[in-house]
């Protein structure tokens, strides 16, 4: 991991110093929003940019001009990722950060699906609604890759908003032109075959590998009981990372899944009390691929294994994720061979 530069401030707090810069990403370009200096004269900047503000107006454009760009790419995406590397299900604290790994290797498609309309799981917020963000160390050089800032207490950091983590490696994740989210798509189903289990993985009853997902609109999926049969699509993979979260109506579902199929024992432990000090290193160290083409990320690994969870510290969503993606690079080689 590569650390920015970084100057201490009040409080331990450490703060960016690299200075603002016009940036390019694939064929996009801008420039960045940090200002540099204040304005020597306060009052007539806010003067002047009112008054710019008053007499502005946009460019012309026809209705239909909008509905074309956005129904042409969207589309156009849809039918590119139909096949695709990685599929990552959950943008999560653990999925993002696999995402974000997986930028460093662009020859590597990747498609994000996330049930919700707004990415991030449960990482806006650190525990009981609250603002600030736990990590313990050595999570904190992750932090310091996506040059968040954060407050340095020794054996852990603390980011002064979960939100700041979350923006940041959601917009290093998506700029990235390997890298596409599909919000508000939810997976109803694995796609699998049988076949024989590959060597070195863990042991399943079921002989099976995962070969993709089965999507719906989020919107068509929760009215399946409302409406007569909407079927779903298909989108192959030759490696999928689950990083759906702990129990809930959209957690562990791939673990779910595989119970019911009898790829994963009957009766999943589902995961232990609040421990923080065994759960942050049982997660990472289990984090592994779970039956062929299927790796299991962040806190669904602590359902599928039954290791403890941690509550409001989220060093091990981070570094789970970065495992998670490196263990889909080795999948993919091992698929090439």
């Amino acid at each position: 991991m590569f650390a920015p530069r970084v100057a201490g401030v009040a409080s331990g707090m450490r703060r960016l110093i690299n200075p603002p810069r016009t940036v390019a990403a694939g064929g996009l370009r801008w420039k960045s929003a940090l200002v540099s200096a204040l304005p020597t004269d306060p009052e007539a900047y806010v003067s002047n940019k009112l008054a710019m503000f008053d007499s502005m107006q946009f460019t012309p454009i026809r209705e239909s001009t909008v509905s074309r760009e956005m129904t042409q790419r969207y589309m156009s995406e849809m039918l590119d990722y139909a096949e695709t590397d990685v599929v990552i299900v959950g943008a999560g604290s653990a999925g993002l950060s696999c995402a974000y790994e997986l930028t460093k290797h662009p020859d590597i498609k990747v498609a994000i699906l996330e049930q919700n309309v707004a990415p991030g799981g449960g990482c806006w917020l650190g525990g009981q609604l609250m603002s600030s963000m736990v990590v313990r160390k050595p999570a904190d050089e992750f932090l310091d890759e996506l040059e968040v800032p954060y407050d340095d207490q020794g054996d852990y950091v603390v980011v002064k908003h979960a939100a700041l983590f979350m923006s940041s490696v959601l917009r290093k994740a998506l700029i990235a032109p390997n890298v596409k989210l599909f919000n508000a798509v939810a997976v109803e189903d694995l796609l699998v075959r049988q076949e024989p289990e590959s060597p070195g993985l863990a042991e399943s009853p079921v002989a099976v590998r995962v070969r993709g997902v089965v999507t719906n609109w989020s919107l068509v999926t929760q009215n399946h009981d409302t409406q007569s049969c909407m079927d779903p699509q298909v989108m192959e993979a030759k490696v999928v990372v689950t990083a759906t979260g702990h129990d809930g109506p959209m957690g562990a579902s791939s673990a779910k899944r595989l119970e019911s199929l009898g790829a994963l024992p009957s009766g999943l432990p589902g995961m232990g009390a609040l421990d923080m000090n065994t759960a942050e290193d049982a997660v990472v160290q289990m984090t592994s691929e779970v039956v062929p083409g299927l790796i299991f990320a962040g806190m669904e690994v602590a359902e599928a294994r039954g290791c403890n969870r941690m509550g409001p510290t989220f060093g091990a969503m981070l570094l789970s994720g970065q495992k998670a993606a490196n263990l889909a690079i080795q999948a993919l080689k091992r698929s090439k061979a």
